[in-house]
């Protein structure tokens, strides 16, 4: 990260069969993939876990004084040695079992009373109390250290005595994520060693590295030789991570300046005005906010720039409506619009309810649906309308992105449920301009985005949000129905047939299409038993699209009384008159999901519930988080709570196959003072150095994009 590169390989820096071993166990080849495996804590000389907190077959490393032994023997033959270790801490006692003689007395000789060592070992549970047993060990502070088991993998790079003083030279002794086949002192030998044979690393920051911040040469140092002082040379390296983010989106912010985009003015000349007569003809007034952002996107799109504005929104807050306005603005100025969803269903969805919107208000424009699953012919025939220019809005999904859709004058792309793109993925569209200008960007997003995610994986993008509800709709309440609780299931289920008999609709959405809990088996089952004698209807990816749309038909027309179905439901579906969503095995879906689904209902000025059903044991953390979750309707809190919950390369996407993890420190729910400051340092070093701003991220933007996918 940041141009600091190490490839010299680890077959001539270690011996071969350490060499081999991390290959084969770690995947490193290099000295810099061995250099960025972190330890994950640290065990003092004065300091050691404590063992409650502990569970059995945990490897637990402690450093102490024995202070008590003991010898028994048992019937069997076999000799049980057993010693008390005093740690700062606690007692912490150790057993070791020999079934030969000479075993059992070189053990007593060797660990006697007020000898000091360090010991590692798994934790197991003896009569209600944890203890190690036959740990290995290496003694400290000895005229002859001696060395066990795991401990004395280390003398491939010294004798007893050599690694004894290594040891006890170390503020901290780093322990380190290990594997089956390779375990931390093995890897701690090999990281030292490297370090041994490493000149001073110039920082990559030169004239701006931060001054109160320790050096980057010092801070990976310090990372594994000093333990005490972690925490500084963490923020170092957690403070790199930040800047990086921060200067690749300050740079696609500084390139996008440089870009051209055809300036679509709000009023064009000789134009038919497309937006007023929509907005004059809806059955609704837009909110003020609605108003707000519709002024702020018209004047982007009036730029020799391209737009690239974040559009965020809870669900049914009005977003497509702003996008829809926009893209009038576009067609009035002669351009095509691109719209890409994530899903068929919602492409579709989109293609309907945007037609239904333009027609009722007596506007006579081609929208064309591009979709992975339409016939040759269909396909064929949406790529002509496409690239003759008689489709002034484009609907589709990934479709869109293939090479082989041309347009013929593309202006505005707009992104729905952005976290479900890529960059790369985003980009592609944008560069399907006419005469090498840049369509402008509108992306969209009903998944609330915190505000250090926003900062830095979203700095490109100028952000407007919508925070009020359009007039009509009502907050939804929400309730938990846990497995654990017979009676809330059976209570929910009396109420959803009291929402039925006052002419209302339900949604039950099931994690799965087969198995157990599936919705084909929740279909039968409750076709059978709850809801005998009702409508119901089936919905699932599986399904042909005319079934599809045969079903959504019906549902929304209240042909059904009940729609079972997977989560194909969860973005673009609007039926006003489902006032009920039960989310079954919701333990099983991330918030973010579990809001959007929420959100299906409530669209209609009536009184609605959700229920979050689950299968999770009382007071796990699957339990509580659904509590929590049911606890609000604020989007942003949501997201929070998965901002927190999971791990930030879950969140953000990324997480990367095989070791290689580039975000290790940078705490997204906890850093938003070094976001900041990142943040203002890359506008520096972008303003006074571009050219070392593109070397700092060179490496990152090419491969980037597991690392910056929106997720």
């Amino acid at each position: 990260m940041l141009n600091w590169e190490d490839n010299r390989k680890l077959t001539d820096l270690l011996p071969e069969k350490e060499a081999k071993t991390i290959r084969t166990t770690l995947g490193y080849t290099t000295a810099k993939e061995l250099l960025t495996h972190y330890p994950r804590t640290y065990a003092t000389h004065n300091d050691t876990p404590f063992l409650n907190q502990a569970n059995d077959g945990d490897i637990v490393t402690c450093i102490g004084e024995i202070i008590h032994t003991a010898t028994i023997h048992t019937k069997k033959t076999t000799t049980i040695y057993t010693i008390t270790i005093q740690t700062t801490n606690e007692l912490i006692k150790a057993t070791f079992f020999h079934a030969k003689p000479h075993q059992a007395a070189w053990c007593e000789r060797t660990l006697t009373r007020g000898t000091t060592a360090i010991f590692t070992g798994k934790i197991k549970t003896y009569r209600g109390a944890p203890q190690l047993q036959h740990p290995d060990f290496l003694l400290l502070n000895t005229p002859h250290p001696t060395s066990t088991g795991a401990l004395k993998q280390l003398t491939a790079y010294g004798n007893d005595t050599d690694i004894s003083n290594f040891l006890t030279s170390l503020p901290a002794i780093p322990i380190y994520p290990a594997r089956q086949r390779i375990t931390t002192w093995r890897i701690l030998g090999a990281i030292h060693h490297i370090l041994d044979h490493t000149n001073p690393i110039p920082d990559p920051l030169g004239p701006f590295t931060p001054p109160d911040l320790p050096t980057f040469d010092r801070a990976l140092r310090g990372i594994h030789q000093d333990g005490t002082n972690a925490y500084t040379y963490r923020h170092r390296l957690a403070y790199n991570e930040a800047l990086a983010l921060a200067l690749v989106m300050e740079i696609r912010r500084h390139d996008t300046t440089t870009r051209h985009a055809t300036p679509l003015s709000p009023h064009p000349t000789g134009a038919p005005h497309h937006r007023e007569t929509l907005i004059n003809n809806l059955p609704y007034t837009l909110t003020t906010g609605q108003q707000t952002i519709i002024n702020t996107i018209a004047t982007d799109l009036n730029s020799p720039h391209p737009m690239q504005r974040l559009l965020q929104g809870e669900v049914g807050s009005g977003k497509t409506i702003i996008a829809l306005i926009a893209m009038l603005q576009a067609v009035e100025n002669g351009k095509q619009c691109a719209l890409l969803a994530p899903t068929s269903v919602l492409a579709h969805q989109h293609g309907h309810s945007l037609t239904e919107l333009l027609t009722n208000a007596g506007i006579n424009l081609t929208i064309t649906t591009l979709t992975g699953d339409m016939t040759p012919t269909q396909k064929n025939h949406a790529l002509l309308a496409i690239i003759s220019g008689d489709a002034n809005i484009i609907i589709g999904t990934h479709a869109l992105i293939q090479d082989t859709v041309e347009f013929y004058d593309l202006g505005l792309v707009i992104i729905d449920e952005q976290h479900r793109f890529g960059v790369e993925q985003r980009d592609s569209l944008r560069t399907k301009g006419k005469n090498h200008t840049t369509p402008h960007l509108l992306v969209m997003t009903a998944t609330p985005i915190p505000r250090t995610i926003a900062m830095t994986f979203f700095g490109d993008l100028n952000h407007s949000t919508l925070n009020e509800l359009p007039g009509g709709r009502r907050p939804i309440k929400s309730y938990v129905v846990p497995e654990y609780l017979p009676k809330y299931t059976t209570r929910a289920y009396e109420v959803m047939r009291e929402h039925i008999h006052q002419g209302h609709q339900i949604y039950i959405v099931c994690p799965r299409i087969n198995g157990p809990g599936g919705v084909l088996e929740t279909h039968q089952h409750l076709s059978e038993t709850e809801f005998k004698n009702y409508r119901i209807g089936l919905l699932h990816g599986q399904l042909k699209d005319a079934d599809k749309d045969t079903t959504m038909r019906q549902f929304a027309n209240g042909d059904l009384d009940i729609l079972i179905a997977t989560t194909v439901i969860e973005v673009g579906i609007d039926v006003p008159n489902a006032t009920i969503i039960m989310i079954r095995e919701s333990e099983n879906l991330g918030v973010s999901q579990l809001h959007q689904l929420r959100g299906r209902v409530g669209r209609g000025g009536y009184d609605s519930i959700c229920f979050f059903h689950h299968t999770a044991e009382r007071g796990t953390p699957a339990d509580k988080r659904i509590w929590q979750m049911a606890a609000t309707t604020d989007g942003f809190q949501v997201a929070e709570i998965d901002l927190i919950q999971r791990h930030e390369g879950d969140v953000l996407g990324t997480s990367q196959s095989g070791t290689n993890r580039k975000i290790a420190f940078l705490n997204l729910a906890r850093d938003i003072g070094l976001i900041n400051r990142a943040n203002r340092d890359a506008k520096n070093i972008v303003a006074h150095n571009l050219d070392l701003a593109r070397q700092l991220i060179a490496g990152i933007d090419d491969i980037t994009q597991d690392y910056l996918d929106k997720s």
